[in-house]
């Protein structure tokens, strides 16, 4: 589609030029199936093709479109998807229940690339590796010491790499050395959820999008969901809205914060500039407590470079100029380039930086995967459909985990404004002192 240059990026996710329209679906959904699952993103579909070829009835519904949330939404970058170190896991649950967390996210990250090949999925799958840049000379000596321990203690795989060698991971002089895993990914998020949408149908579940859930209620056979084509009756219900999850699930809304995360794409580059940039065509972040994130895109023709860009929510256009003035800082060499699309998708943050997986008042959940949740949103995704299906491969080390949430919190992050405003601050603080010592 022609872009009208003067009229600034599209507001539109860039994933989205490279996929087919929608396939037909049904506009109705049927009054009764086995499992419902509410949410039509990685976990939602994940869980609908375990149930569905485990012989469920399964009907997927979606208050949008199929894939309308981050699933289409994201950068495309695949991690172990597990914040807190082993230490300060095994501070809290013991090093038993440390380790087997911090298993689960290596497992999550081995599983989709092979459920990927598996299933012959078409969705620009590397296994690329990620370079983790320090914004600071202390941050990269954490990180180095970092990937010692995870070397010796957990067998990572990573290696650091010091600022006078930076350039052959990235064509940028801003940072101060950084670590690179070679196991973590990339993939075109939008085919990749197409694939699961694929599937899904292929097994036989119904995918219903523009259907709202608007209340669940407990019945002797299970559950009725209210929506606006009348109630659907299931034995099993999951919910799977992550950063989009609202008053249908109060207890649920309580103990996620949903956050904006904004993206935009250049326009295309020469290929020597791309090459100069990425040179090992690596996916990268830094350690800013306001993370920036960026790649190249998978046809290495434009740079995708995404991130929080101010302490309230925004408009894609505003943060287009925002995202721009951070990459040029980091990337000069892109100064002057114009942008093809500029977009923003809400990720959900739990207050202990975890993700969760349950049953709360009968229903199943996964979500709160912390703006890392490609292959966590998926592994748990199928973990919950194996529940579901009585199976006990379905157990992982993060059932039964607490799920904190805050008093007075009830979905609306009044604290977050501040909190982005004082991260930044210090953020802004920290590299400037490192660059005047430089």
């Amino acid at each position: 589609m022609a872009r009208d240059v003067a009229l600034g990026p599209r507001q539109q996710s860039y994933w989205l030029d490279q996929i087919d329209p929608m396939p037909a679906l049904p506009k109705v959904p049927p009054a009764r199936v086995d499992v419902l699952v509410i949410g039509a993103g990685y976990t939602g579909l994940n869980a609908a093709i375990q149930t569905a070829r485990g012989g469920r009835s399964t009907l997927v519904i979606d208050a949008h479109a199929p894939g309308y949330g981050c699933s289409t939404r994201n950068g495309g970058q695949i991690s172990t998807s597990v914040k807190p170190s082993r230490a300060k896991l095994a501070a809290k649950f013991g090093d038993a229940r440390a380790r087997a967390i911090r298993d689960e996210g290596r497992a999550a990250l081995d599983w989709i690339g092979t459920m990927v090949a598996d299933e012959g999925l078409d969705c620009d799958f590397r296994r690329c590796g990620r370079y983790h840049a320090a914004h600071t000379p202390q941050h990269y000596e954490a990180l180095a010491r970092e990937a010692e321990t995870l070397r010796t203690e957990e067998d990572a795989e990573c290696f650091a790499v010091p600022r006078a060698e930076q350039r052959r991971e990235m064509g940028s002089d801003v940072y101060h050395g950084g670590v690179v895993f070679p196991k973590h990914c990339s993939i075109h998020p939008a085919k990749y959820h197409r694939g699961l949408l694929d599937l899904a149908l292929d097994a036989g579940a119904s995918v219903v999008g523009d259907c709202p859930a608007l209340a669940i209620e407990r019945t002797a056979n299970g559950h009725s969901v209210v929506t606006p084509h009348g109630p659907i009756e299931a034995r099993d219900v999951i919910v799977a809205t992550n950063g989009y999850t609202g008053p249908l699930t109060p207890w649920l809304r309580r103990r996620v914060i949903p956050i904006g995360s904004y993206i935009i794409t250049t326009d295309p580059l020469p290929p020597s500039l791309v090459d100069e940039l990425f040179p090992t065509d690596r996916i990268a972040s830094d350690t800013c407590k306001v993370v920036y994130y960026y790649r190249a895109t998978p046809d290495r023709t434009r740079i995708l470079f995404g991130g929080r860009v101010s302490a309230r929510e925004t408009d894609t256009a505003q943060s287009a100029v925002r995202l721009t003035d951070a990459m040029c800082r980091i990337f000069p060499q892109l100064k002057g380039r114009g942008l093809s699309h500029s977009w923003s998708g809400t990720v959900a943050y739990s207050f202990d930086e975890m993700a969760h997986t349950g049953v709360h008042d009968g229903v199943h959940y996964a979500l709160g995967y912390c703006g890392s949740g490609v292959s966590m949103a998926s592994y748990l995704g199928m973990r919950t459909g194996q529940k579901v299906l009585g199976r006990p491969e379905g157990r992982t080390a993060f059932d039964d985990l607490p799920h904190p949430t805050r008093p007075l919190y009830s979905g609306t992050p009044w604290f977050l404004p501040s909190a982005v405003a004082w991260y930044r601050w210090r953020d802004t603080r920290e590299c400037r002192r490192a660059a005047a010592s430089a």
